[in-house]
């Protein structure tokens, strides 16, 4: 289970333009690592788009945003094409990295249990160590906890 204070479980995962991306890639930025259920449904499409709407504060803040979903290259080069997304989303098809982050999890859609992507962000310094979990995220005024706590991280 991830842990605050600890160093965040490195990965490597492929990206929207098909190259593979790692976690540690990133290390000297602050990190904004997302985990969201599905492109194009309404709340992870929300969510997306506050983030690219803030992507110029984020920036300024020395972070970069990843965002985690089980979907495949051709739906995330999709959802970011329709709405101008502005930061790397990554392909995690098997729940492996989803898993190890403990935000797979069984979910009640409708009378049905099914396994999928619990909404959760990780903060993750310039050295690697998670800064702020957030799970069971609520996409209205999440941004503004994320810069929130961005501002904090030395």
């Amino acid at each position: 289970m991830i842990e605050l204070e600890k160093e965040a479980p490195d990965f490597t995962l492929k990206s929207s333009d098909g190259n593979d991306v790692s976690l540690s890639d990133f290390k000297g930025k602050k990190v904004v690592l997302y985990f969201y259920p599905k492109d194009n449904t309404p709340g992870c499409t929300k969510e997306a788009c506050q983030f690219r709407d803030n992507i110029n504060t984020v920036k300024n803040k020395d972070a970069v945003i990843l965002g985690v979903s089980l979907d495949d290259i051709i739906s995330h080069k999709k959802f970011i094409e329709k709405f101008n997304l502005p930061f790397i989303l990554l392909s995690d098809p098997d729940a492996k990295v989803s898993t190890e982050y403990g935000v797979y999890k069984e979910k009640n859609m409708y009378g049905k249990k099914k396994m999928g992507i619990e909404r959760s962000t990780f903060i993750i310094d310039q050295k690697g160590i998670v800064k702020k979990i957030f799970r069971k995220v609520k996409v209205d005024g999440h941004v503004d906890e994320i810069l929130e706590v961005l501002d904090n991280i030395d």
